[in-house]
């Protein structure tokens, strides 16, 4: 058997962990630079607000509601995330985690009959340690534990755990569920579906199986069969390789830029993050590319947009080298003329760090060596004392704060709504 856990409205539930006195009071939490509604409250949900409303928009059509804002705390929600693991793999013998608020458990080895027992003390446990509630799906395959899931979080009745152990309850969940909230579903294909009379996840499974790999792919062929209670991938590929082909970071500036000088340390940033996770997955990159692009919604501004790219001929992950070719890149496109409202950074053509090939004729190895120390002092200094403690001279921006001092441009986002982070920073518990 398999088990998912999925926690409750997770973003939501992590701001309610450290105020109590926001239990029962909905509350949403918001994207990079107070954008758009990202994460809603059980209430919020009830009150009919729709996902991805603009928080302007927020403020002018719900004046009256009482919901609370917050602004993105991913350190909280990260900590979090890894507290809930580590409970999980005290009790259950495998996890691979799958989101930062779900993961796959291996229930191999444990006895069927106890299961609801064992799973409704396991969210317990969940609760008691980490103050979040978590819903749990036990299935014979991936994709009916996500069913279960989904259940054991909507129905009180189930006491946070569902089990589908027999055709009969499959069969009974599959009529329940709208075959566009299938787990491995999209858009076009559920559309394809109800447009030929198969609304539920049990009109699905009634399909011949030649007509849905005919008309579909393998992949929805494998969702048909898991449907049926046949696991067609093992679990152990969930928490196979997970390295990313291309990495890209990219937001919308809090106010629109004109000046490159302005532009440089967004840039720089956004390519310092795309090095920093490059080696976290421990590997390389042979291309960076630059984008930058003017608000389109701004009738009365010339628009552009723009792109370029720098070729690497020996494949690095070092932030000096992915920094500098991002800003060379950016003076290539940069138009003094043009008002800016976003930018961004890629890299691609990714390998594994340990099968570098190197330039015969261009490659140093001391100056690599030295430029990889750097980066490793960077990782380590910031990943014991807080994101940007240590940054490069270009990524400093030139907004002063109250006392003078250069913006770090993890406070230059605009995160006017942020909650401390409770559980890595003694200073959130200092009360003035």
């Amino acid at each position: 058997m398999v088990g998912l856990i999925d926690c409750d409205n997770f973003f939501c539930s992590c701001e309610k962990v450290f105020r109590p006195d926001l239990e029962g009071r909905p509350i949403v939490v918001l994207s990079n630079n107070d954008g758009c509604v990202v994460a809603r409250s059980r209430e919020v949900k009830a009150m009919g607000l729709p996902e991805c409303l603009p928080y302007y928009r927020l403020l002018e059509e719900y004046p009256d509601s009482g919901i609370i804002a917050f602004s993105s705390n991913y350190t909280l929600y990260a900590d979090m995330s890894a507290r809930v693991m580590a409970v999980l793999r005290q009790e259950a013998p495998d996890v691979w985690q799958y989101s930062i608020d779900e993961a796959f458990l291996d229930l191999r080895g444990i006895d069927i009959t106890k299961l609801k027992e064992w799973g409704e003390a396991l969210c317990r446990k969940v609760r008691q340690y980490t103050g979040l509630n978590v819903s749990l799906g036990i299935a014979p395959t991936k994709t009916l534990a996500k069913l279960a899931s989904r259940f054991a979080k909507k129905y009180p009745a189930y006491n946070k755990c569902c089990i589908i152990a027999d055709d009969r309850q499959r069969e009974k969940a599959l009529r329940l569920v709208p075959v566009r909230d299938i787990w491995g579903i999209g858009r076009r294909m559920a559309r394809s579906l109800e447009n030929s009379g198969i609304h539920t996840a049990y009109d699905f499974t009634r399909m011949p199986r030649q007509e849905v790999r005919k008309r579909f792919h393998l992949a929805a062929e494998r969702t048909f069969a898991e449907l049926l209670g046949q696991p067609l991938i093992d679990i152990e590929s969930i928490g196979g390789d997970t390295s990313k082909k291309s990495i890209l970071t990219s937001r919308s500036f809090p106010q629109l830029i004109n000046e490159l000088e302005n532009l440089i340390p967004h840039v720089a940033n956004y390519a310092a993050r795309c090095a920093s996770k490059l080696r976290k997955q421990h590997s390389v990159c042979s291309m960076v590319s630059v984008f930058i692009q003017s608000n389109h919604f701004r009738e009365d501004l010339e628009q552009y947009d723009n792109s370029t790219f720098h070729t690497f001929l020996t494949p690095t992950a070092t932030t000096p080298e992915i920094v500098e070719t991002a800003i060379e890149c950016l003076k290539r496109i940069y138009r003094h003329d043009i008002y800016y409202r976003r930018a961004g950074v890629m890299v691609t053509d990714i390998s594994p760090a340990k099968t570098i090939q190197p330039d015969l004729f261009s490659y140093d190895p001391g100056r690599r060596k030295k430029l990889d120390c750097v980066s490793q002092t960077l990782d380590n200094i910031n990943s014991r004392m807080g994101a940007d403690t240590v940054v490069l001279g270009a990524q400093q921006y030139c907004v002063k704060d109250s006392t003078g001092k250069n913006l770090k441009f993890v406070n230059a986002i605009r995160r006017a709504l942020k909650s401390p982070d409770y559980t890595t920073r003694l200073g959130a518990f200092v009360v003035n």
